[in-house]
C-alpha cells in the first residue's frame, strides 16, 4: 500500500511542478513577450511597412546580408513562423538557403529576444536554470548564442545555396 501511495504522490508532484512552472510563465515571461511583440509591431508601423519591404529587397543582393541581416530582421520583427514570409524578397534560387538560415536562427535569438520564438523558451530557460543554479549570469550565454547563431546561419545559408544550385543543375541534366 505504501508503494502505491508514494507512486501516486510522485505522479501528482509532477503536475504540481508543471503548474508552478506555468504560473511562472504567466506572471513573468508571457507578459514580457506580449510587450515585446507590441513594441516590435509599433516600430514597423512607425518606420512604415513599405520602407521595411524596400530595404529588405535591397539587401538580398548580397550573400552575406541575405543570410545574416535579412533573417535576423525577419526573426526579430516577425518572429516564428512569420519570419519565413521575408523569403518573398529573395530570388527563387536562394529561397531554400534563406529558409535554412531563418530556421537555424530561431533558437539562438531566444535568449535576447524571447518574443521571436516563444516555443523555444523551454530549451533556453532549461539551460539558463542550470547556469543560475551554478552561480553564473545568463546574459553572457544569451549574447554568445546570438553571435554563434549569426555565424551558423551564414555558413548554413551559403552551403545550402551551393547544394541547391548543384542539385538543380544535376536535375536539369
Amino acid at each position: 500500500m505504501d508503494m502505491i501511495s508514494k507512486l501516486a504522490e510522485g505522479f501528482m508532484s509532477l503536475f504540481q511542478a508543471g503548474g508552478e512552472q506555468f504560473m511562472g510563465w504567466v506572471t513573468g515571461i508571457i507578459p514580457m513577450v506580449i510587450c515585446l511583440m507590441t513594441a516590435v509591431n509599433s516600430v514597423i508601423k512607425v518606420i512604415g511597412e513599405q520602407r521595411v519591404e524596400s530595404f529588405a529587397k535591397k539587401i538580398t543582393k548580397y550573400t552575406v546580408l541575405r543570410y545574416t541581416l535579412l533573417p535576423i530582421l525577419a526573426v526579430f520583427f516577425l518572429g516564428n513562423p512569420m519570419c519565413y514570409t521575408f523569403g518573398r524578397f529573395v530570388d527563387e534560387e536562394y529561397k531554400p538557403a534563406y529558409y535554412d538560415s531563418c530556421v537555424s536562427f530561431l533558437h539562438p535569438v531566444t535568449g535576447l529576444f524571447p518574443h521571436a520564438n516563444p516555443a523555444e523558451l523551454f530549451v533556453y530557460t532549461g539551460i539558463a536554470a542550470g547556469l543560475i543554479e551554478a552561480g553564473y549570469a545568463t546574459g553572457g550565454l544569451a549574447v554568445r548564442y546570438f553571435i554563434v547563431g549569426i555565424i551558423v546561419i551564414l555558413i548554413r545559408g551559403v552551403l545550402t545555396e551551393k547544394i541547391y544550385a548543384r542539385m538543380t543543375k544535376n536535375a536539369a541534366k
